[in-house]
């Protein structure tokens, strides 16, 4: 569907031959001779751009723009006017024009001009759904599970959220996130952001173990041109970027002590100064960070400030790992299985019971993240509705000992119960399992076990295998 153009111009010939140009490019253009008349069309064209004359009998050029900017937000206004009246044309701007244009017209210009705001337009739309996505799928009420743990944090958040509302929203306290790998701290983060009184700004992360540690200070805080080799130009840095609202450090016990001290500044007095400047910048914004390590260890090992943990902890948010929310862990498969079913297509997946068992059963040392992606790799391979465990990508030889059965497992396990095996039990198992997986096709079985073929035969025959009728 062609992109819509409101032209709007008193000027009937000019008004015609601006359509038509506009109209062999591929996009719809509409004339309107006045203000009103383009009002009028407004509601039903719904345009993309709207394209006015400055001078307009009746409600002006630039009277028109607020007007279409209050019916029609999206609607990117571009102004048209002469030479002599550049300085109304500014104004123009500040009432919210995306851009304009000085008569006589250049149509190359114009068709530019267009295209640039008709992306913009495209643009905001993106980011806006985004933004209202995250918001959407955000917030407290998105922290899955009703388990005891996950219920005292979640009231503990309610309450600090609750408290912040009669708070000045300058002087919001800083919050530490504490938590294994995997257990969902962002997601707190992003609670603490868009149920809080700073939803309205920016939310930006920054994980401070993914940059290197001579590059963390350039990204966190900006620099000036010529600050270092490569800085040919000036940037400002993520903190000013999350200027307003929300700036979430992850893996804050990766940052090194220099860097510590001037985080510190940034928390006590809410300034920043760029590299290679002299120039003090104050910012407004919340500050959340977050965790894994022990940073009261660190402290005592002297690998993390004193001054800085003490100011960083006023407010201190424990996240349970997975294996503590025993309840919670067939609410989140059942989560994650219908979503990744949704985004792969392949709706109507359910677990059978041998699959709620093992899932149940699991340590999840990765947590709420192992979970979620061992699910993505189910629903991709899944080839009917049910789910079972031989479909559960789950390998807890990687993390010490299971003391599961190996006999209630659908999976063959590399891990070994404490309770100890029979040698001759797993062989026979795992004979079974391959025969059983490739359809009793003896070749197939005995390259996939690392045998030969005639090796395979004498087991079959030694532990007496028959293959099951049909």
């Amino acid at each position: 569907m062609p992109n819509t153009i409101l032209v709007v111009e008193d000027d009937e010939i000019l008004g015609d031959n601006i359509c038509t140009s506009l109209k062999r490019n591929g996009w719809d253009a509409q004339l309107a001779g006045s203000s009103e008349e383009a009002l009028k069309l407004l509601s039903m064209l719904h345009p993309d751009v709207v394209l006015t004359d400055l001078n307009l009998p009746g409600i002006t050029g630039i009277e028109l723009i607020a007007k279409v900017r209050e019916a029609e937000p999206e609607t990117k206004v571009i102004l048209m006017t002469g030479d002599g009246n550049v300085q109304r044309a500014v104004e123009a701007m500040k009432a919210g024009a995306y851009d304009y244009l000085t008569k006589p017209l250049v149509l190359a210009e114009l068709k530019l001009l267009i295209e640039r705001a008709l992306e913009a337009r495209r643009m905001e739309k993106t980011l806006s759904f985004y933004q209202e996505r995250e918001t959407r799928d955000a917030g407290v009420a998105a922290l899955i599970g009703a388990s005891g743990p996950m219920q005292a944090m979640k009231n503990m958040i309610r309450q600090l959220l609750e408290a912040e509302k009669h708070m000045p929203v300058n002087e919001l306290p800083v919050v530490l996130i504490n938590g294994e790998t995997g257990t969902g701290k962002e997601l707190v983060a992003r609670a603490l952001h868009v149920d809080g009184t700073r939803s309205a700004g920016p939310f930006v992360e920054v994980n401070c173990a993914s940059i290197p540690s001579h590059l963390l200070e350039a990204e966190l805080f900006g620099h000036e041109k010529g600050a270092f080799t490569d800085a040919r130009d000036r940037r400002a840095g993520l903190v000013e970027a999350a200027d307003g609202g929300t700036l979430f450090l992850d893996e804050i016990g990766e940052i090194d002590l220099a860097l510590q001290a001037k985080l510190l500044k940034l928390l006590e007095e809410r300034t920043i100064r760029r590299l290679g400047s002299v120039k003090e910048i104050k910012v407004n914004l919340r500050i959340i960070s977050a965790t894994n390590r022990d940073l009261e260890q660190m402290v005592r090992e002297g690998k993390f400030r004193s001054d800085l943990y003490f100011r960083l902890r006023i407010i201190t948010v424990k996240v349970p790992p997975l294996r503590d929310r025993d309840e919670d862990i067939v609410t989140l498969a059942k989560h994650y299985l219908e979503q990744h079913a949704r985004r792969y297509g392949k709706p109507g997946l359910y677990f059978n019971d041998d699959a709620f068992a093992v899932l149940k059963s699991y340590a999840w040392p990765g947590n709420v993240r192992e979970l979620r992606n061992m699910l993505e790799q189910t629903v991709l391979l899944a080839a009917g509705k049910v789910i079972t465990p031989n479909q559960l990508a789950i390998c807890p030889g990687l993390y010490g000992s299971c003391d599961r059965d190996f006999h209630s497992l659908d999976s063959y396990c590399m891990s070994v119960p404490s309770t100890g095996v029979s040698v001759p039990e797993v062989e026979r198992d795992l004979v079974i399992k391959m025969l059983d997986k490739t359809d009793w096709n003896v070749t197939k079985s005995a390259r996939l076990l690392g045998l030969t073929r005639d090796m395979l035969r004498y087991r079959i025959e030694k532990l007496g295998l028959e293959r099951p009728s049909r």
